[in-house]
């Protein structure tokens, strides 16, 4: 498993989506973006316009572990985001433990590499509202567990890629 960290528009989802194609298999993308407002909508266009045909898509918003387990050797999977994936499951009130342990699973169980895009929220300011405070919180746990179970961890900043675990 590959975890690509990054902040908004740093060019993880492209470094990501090269990795999977430069893989030499075939391309699955797990979109997990609802579609909230006009700007998540123009943002979903702009992903889906990167991709040509040869990619195999799934609209993933929570489940992502049916998509996984039916997925095989022959193909490398992108999970793009768990950010959006983790929002999906905060503004519906699911048990984040319970979520990210069945991400895990899932992750542990796919037979394909795995790419999995995540946003770095750690570094800017406090929020100042209790909400965002946790929602940060949350996406910094499941940051730290997705890292751990990487075997490469990179961060993008400005489009470059930095190793922080495993190599290029």
């Amino acid at each position: 498993m590959t975890f690509v960290l990054g902040g908004a528009a740093s060019g993880k989802s492209a470094f990501a989506e090269n990795a999977i194609i430069n893989s030499g298999l075939i391309p699955v993308y797990l979109a997990t973006a609802r579609i909230w407002d006009a700007e998540i909508k123009d943002r979903v266009q702009v992903h889906r316009d990167r991709r040509d045909a040869a990619w195999i898509n799934f609209e993933a918003t929570h489940d992502l572990a049916h998509v996984l387990c039916e997925r095989d050797a022959s193909e490398a999977v992108l999970i793009d985001c768990a950010t959006m994936w983790l929002t999906n499951h905060v503004m519906d009130g699911n048990d984040l433990a319970q979520a990210q342990a069945a991400l895990m699973q899932a992750l542990d169980d796919c037979a394909a590499p795995v790419v999995i895009v995540s946003n770095e929220l750690g570094q800017g300011i406090v929020p100042a509202d209790a909400d965002t405070r946790a929602f940060r919180e949350a996406q910094g746990r499941l940051n730290i567990a997705l890292a751990a179970r990487a075997d490469t961890a990179i961060q993008v900043v400005a489009g470059l890629p930095n190793v922080l675990k495993g190599s290029l």
